[in-house]
């Protein structure tokens, strides 16, 4: 794809890193200092990189930004699904593609703002060709799970594709499933796949920040926090909402978001909401982990303190207008 001189003069930024570390608030105050003026383009476009705030009536637990929020400085890719329905990194790519190719058309920097680790590589590297899901190849997995467990599935999927076998964790259903459907559909495994030539990446000039605490005990402390504010939001009458409705079931990507997948599980019996809520917050600081790991190993990445306030905003700022 090719740009415009004025287009390849705009970067996009990707304003990364783990669960509750800032992104979000940083994101709007990027996006105040481009609308005043104060960097070198005509505005700032807000695109969320979240594999869960894609759903709506899933507020409280994906933390959205509240409705004034949104009426104020409007985020692409929020509540564009409705939570019995699915979306994918290649179907985010296209989205944000296009997103981007129309911020920079209108002389606007757009900022990618999320934790999804892999919608951003997906949208900076492409992807290799897969299969799309399969509800009845999906279902069928699912009920072999129930019957001998998801660590039998795993060693038939390390059997089949080793190298799969040895990235995926014997309980990590989602991608045991897609990684099975994947081999079942096309005959081919998911490391041959990503091993093939994949689609055209992000074009143009890229800015890749990570917010990331140095202490990885003051994440934790925040998740926890954000966790127990959520909590005293109304984060279990969402759920209860959603599980009202008759046509959700945890088998579902939506329902399958840390946080969700444990009140739910409280709501069909099993275990107190105490237990639930500390299975929550456990969940969410593994998640965090991954994140970490991930951006650990991004290149070209700057990591920025989020406690450092004003000064962060600043050294952003600055960050940016050295790459107009």
């Amino acid at each position: 794809m090719s740009l415009s001189p004025r287009e390849n003069a705009i970067p996009a930024l990707f304003l990364m890193g783990p669960t509750a570390s800032g992104k979000t608030g940083l994101a709007l105050a990027l996006h105040a200092e481009a609308e005043a003026g104060r960097l070198p383009w005509a505005g700032a476009d807000l695109v969320s990189v979240d594999s869960a705030q894609v759903f709506r009536q899933m507020d409280i637990g994906t933390a959205k930004p509240d409705a004034a929020t949104l009426a104020r400085v409007p985020h692409a890719l929020i509540d564009i699904l409705d939570p019995a329905e699915s979306y994918s990194a290649a179907r985010f790519r296209v989205d944000a593609l296009a997103l981007v190719a129309a911020s920079r058309a209108r002389g606007r920097l757009p900022i990618l703002v999320g934790g999804t680790s892999l919608y951003f590589r997906a949208l900076q590297y492409g992807l290799s060709e897969l299969p799309a899901a399969d509800p009845a190849v999906r279902a069928r997995l699912e009920a072999e799970a129930a019957e001998l467990g998801w660590p039998a599935l795993h060693e038939r999927l390390a059997a089949l594709d080793p190298e799969a076998g040895a990235k995926i964790k014997p309980m990590d259903q989602q991608r045991i499933q897609r990684a099975l459907e994947i081999l079942e559909l096309s005959g081919r495994s998911r490391s041959e796949h990503w091993a093939a030539p994949r689609s055209e990446g992000l074009p143009g000039p890229l800015v890749k920040l990570a917010l990331m605490p140095p202490e990885r005990e003051v994440l934790h402390a925040a998740i926890e926090r954000r966790f127990r504010q959520m909590m005293a939001a109304g984060f279990l009458d969402e759920v209860r909402a959603l599980r009202a409705r008759g046509d959700l079931d945890p088998a579902l990507p939506a329902i399958r978001a840390v946080g969700y997948r444990q009140l739910w599980e409280h709501l069909d019996g099993r275990g107190s909401l105490s237990e639930a809520v500390e299975r929550g917050v456990v969940a969410t600081r593994q998640y965090a982990k991954r994140q970490i790991t991930w951006l650990r190993s991004e290149a070209d990445t700057e990591w920025i303190d989020p406690r450092a306030g004003g000064a962060a905003l600043a050294r952003v700022v600055e960050r940016l207008r050295g790459a107009a």
